[in-house]
């Protein structure tokens, strides 16, 4: 017959056998969240619920804070003279709203129309004074076309890109200058020459002549 030590030995063992390892008053409580360390760049692994929820508030701001290029028709009509200044250089075309505008609908046919709107993006972004709204402009930049996770990703090197992360923790006017650079040194380039070759610039062409023809 067991004695008394005994059967309360044998009552509570099976209860403790039943808790989970974890919960055992020998188990160091759990320790407290920190924020993820990625939280204090801007580099793309980012995946934290706060920089989620910023990106939520971006991206519903979008349409207010960057405006689109206005369309062919929202431009006054080119001269015949401005559109052939446009093949004389291709600042003459990126100083020219007609020109831009023309020049997007191009790269739009070869589905590189985020080079122009990160260009122009960025154009908006030095022309403005206030902080509090370049560092809410430059963020949706970056989120736009800077981020590999947007479909609207422009081709930067690396370099630019490890600059712009640096620089994203106190964004500035000027934070994307290098890559504005780079993506019009892009244009100008690779897109440029076939522009003017192309049948939207020779249409402007032809309608710059038959104006002529009929003020004469």
């Amino acid at each position: 017959m067991p004695t008394p030590h005994e059967a309360e030995k044998q009552h509570t063992e099976p209860e403790e056998a039943d808790q989970p390892p974890s919960m055992s008053s020998d188990a160091a409580p759990p320790a407290a969240p920190s924020r993820n360390p990625c939280c204090l760049c801007w580099c793309c692994c980012c995946s934290c619920s706060w920089n989620e929820e910023r990106r939520r508030a971006w991206r519903a701001s979008r349409e207010s804070k960057l405006q689109p290029l206005p369309s062919c028709e929202a431009c006054a009509p080119p001269s015949p003279e401005e559109v052939q200044s446009w093949a004389q250089s291709f600042d003459k075309l990126m100083h020219s709203p007609a020109g831009r505008s023309a020049f997007r609908e191009f790269l739009r046919t070869e589905y590189s129309e985020e080079n122009m709107l990160f260009w122009l993006a960025c154009e908006e972004l030095k022309a403005e004074a206030n902080q509090h709204v370049v560092d809410e402009k430059a963020r949706l930049i970056y989120e736009d076309y800077v981020s590999i996770l947007s479909p609207k990703e422009v081709s930067l090197d690396s370099r630019v890109r490890e600059g712009i992360n640096k620089k994203m923790q106190e964004p500035s006017a000027h934070t994307f200058d290098d890559a504005q650079l780079q993506i019009y040194t892009l244009m100008h380039r690779d897109s440029y020459p076939r522009f003017l070759s192309s049948p939207t610039y020779r249409a402007l062409l032809l309608r710059g002549g038959s104006q002529s023809s009929n003020e004469a």
